[in-house]
């Protein structure tokens, strides 16, 4: 009986070990990003834009071309570059630092004037790389290096809804949130981010897709405790879901 591949490395990502810590999930976002580029026949065509923060190596995992941006400005380079290249897909993946946070403007302003790029958003409601700071998204009480009595929403305001928030916009074409916390829900988040990128490919203007992510280190947490609180804390704040759909 003749063997049958049923599994393998997209060929959109490079082979090489992780320099995530144990636990992370990001891997789990590069590697469905990479099967939605290969299932599109888009490789040749798609160039990503990496952030500053935990993705900053995003160039040594995807196998397209890349650009590195400056912290919180890739929706700018990915608007330069769609606008010179219409014919590519660009796509920025970024962090709840870089994204809602430094880069706040930004992604608003790319979402409002709809610029047809993709945007792969991961909330993990704290800052990684620069040591477990507060970040736009941290929960109410969820304690950080900035916040270690807890998030106070006198002191620090509340944490910021993206989707919801980008989802008001008229211009943008499709807006989700998603996670990676259970095998369940890894299948949903596929679907969106193909959903995205199909709507830069059809012309329909801005996608973006949260991604709902754990940060074992910074949280203090086992990798599975941190999917259970991911469960149990970030989703009633952060529902899933659909938010906008292209018309």
């Amino acid at each position: 009986m003749a063997e049958v591949k049923i599994f393998e490395r997209p060929k959109s990502m490079t082979d090489v070990s992780t320099h995530y810590c144990p636990g992370c999930t990001h891997g789990i976002v590069h590697r469905l990003v990479a099967e939605v580029i290969d299932e599109l026949g888009i490789q040749e065509k798609t160039v990503g834009v990496a952030p500053v923060g935990c993705a900053v190596l995003l160039y040594n995992y995807i196998n397209t071309d890349m650009y590195e941006a400056a912290h919180g400005r890739a929706p700018a380079v990915a608007t330069g570059c769609k606008r010179v290249r219409p014919d590519l897909t660009v796509f920025t993946y970024q962090g709840d630092g870089d994204l809602a946070s430094i880069g706040a403007a930004e992604i608003v302003h790319a979402a409002n004037r709809g610029e047809n790029i993709t945007v792969i958003f991961i909330n993990n409601a704290i800052y990684g790389m620069t040591g477990g700071q507060m970040a736009p998204t941290t929960l109410l009480k969820q304690r950080t290096t900035t916040c270690p009595f807890g998030r106070d929403p006198k002191a620090n305001g509340y944490p910021i809804r993206v989707a919801e928030m980008l989802a008001t916009l008229e211009a943008p074409g499709y807006i989700a949130r998603v996670t990676v916390a259970r095998p369940k829900y890894v299948i949903k988040t596929k679907e969106a981010i193909k959903k995205a990128f199909q709507t830069q490919i059809d012309g329909k203007g801005f996608s973006l897709v949260e991604v709902l992510s754990t940060c074992p280190t910074n949280w203090g947490m086992r990798p599975t405790e941190a999917l259970k609180w991911l469960e149990e804390n970030m989703i009633p704040y952060y529902p899933l879901g659909e938010f906008k759909l292209p018309n």
